[in-house]
C-alpha cells in the first residue's frame, strides 16, 4: 500500500494501456531504433519503461546503466533503476540510488518516499519514519506524506500520531473513502468505538454503500 500511494507516477503512464504482446511489440521497434542510434539516452530510457511494463527488472537495470554512463546525474534513471532494485530486492543497490539523487535534489518527493519504503523493506522502521518526518516538513500539503508515515505508524501502534496524520489527510481529502476507513480503523485499535462508530454513520449517511463498512461496525460489536 505504502509504495503505491507514495511513489512517482511511471514514464510509461503517458503510454496507453496495451496488452502483453503489445508491450513485446513495442519492445521490439525500441531494440530495432537502439541498434540504429545505440548512444540515444531517450530510446534507452523508453526501452526500460517498457522493461518496466513487463517486469524485466535486470534488463530495465541493464538500461539505466547505459542512461547514466552517459549522464550520471539522470535523476529519472536514478529513480526507476531504484525501483527496479527493490523489486529485485537488491536493497542496499536502491537505497544508494535513493541518496544520490537526494544529494542532488534534498527536496525530492518520490525518492525520500521510495528510501523509506526501502527501509522499510530491511526492517529499519526507525529510519524509515524519521524519512517521512522529512516529508511531511517539506511538502506539508502532500498527501502522500501523511498516508505514508500514518500507515507506518499504524504498524508501529503509534496510534495517536497515526491518527492525526489521517486527520491532515481527511483536511487534504475529504472525499476520500479509504482514507476515512484507514481514519476509523485506527480509532479502533485505540478503542475509541464511540468516535468510531460515529465516523461510521457519517459515511452511511452520505450514501456509503452498508456492505463496504459492515466489517468496520462488527469490529466494533467484538471490542464491546
Amino acid at each position: 500500500m505504502l509504495f503505491v500511494l507514495s511513489v512517482a507516477v511511471f514514464q510509461q503512464h503517458a503510454v496507453q494501456a496495451q496488452t502483453n504482446q503489445e508491450w513485446r511489440d513495442s519492445l521490439n521497434f525500441l531494440n530495432q531504433q537502439i541498434a540504429q542510434s545505440p548512444y540515444s539516452v531517450d530510446l534507452h530510457m523508453r526501452k526500460a519503461a517498457v522493461n518496466l511494463e513487463l517486469q524485466q527488472w535486470e534488463f530495465a537495470v541493464d538500461e539505466y546503466k547505459t542512461v547514466l554512463q552517459h549522464d550520471e546525474k539522470n535523476l529519472t534513471a536514478l529513480f526507476y533503476r531504484a525501483y527496479a532494485y527493490t523489486h529485485m530486492r537488491r536493497y542496499d543497490l536502491a537505497k544508494n540510488d535513493y541518496n544520490d539523487i537526494l544529494l542532488e535534489k534534498p527536496t525530492h518527493l518520490e525518492a525520500r518516499l521510495g528510501l523509506s519504503y526501502v527501509y522499510q523493506l530491511m526492517g529499519k522502521r526507525n529510519d524509515a519514519l524519521d524519512l517521512l518526518n522529512i516529508v511531511v516538513e517539506q511538502h506539508p500539503d502532500s498527501i502522500a506524506g501523511y498516508v505514508a508515515r500514518a500507515s507506518l505508524e499504524t504498524d508501529m501502534q503509534r496510534y495517536e500520531a497515526a491518527l492525526y496524520d489521517w486527520e491532515q489527510v481527511s483536511k487534504l481529502d475529504p472525499t476520500n473513502f479509504d482514507y476515512q476507513l484507514s481514519y476509523i480503523d485506527v480509532l479502533i485499535r485505540m478503542g475509541k468505538n464511540d468516535a468510531a462508530r460515529r465516523e461510521l454513520d457519517k459515511l452511511v449517511g452520505r450514501g456509503v454503500n452498508q456492505g463496504a463498512v459492515r466489517e468496520y461496525y462488527k469490529r466494533l460489536k467484538v471490542k464491546r
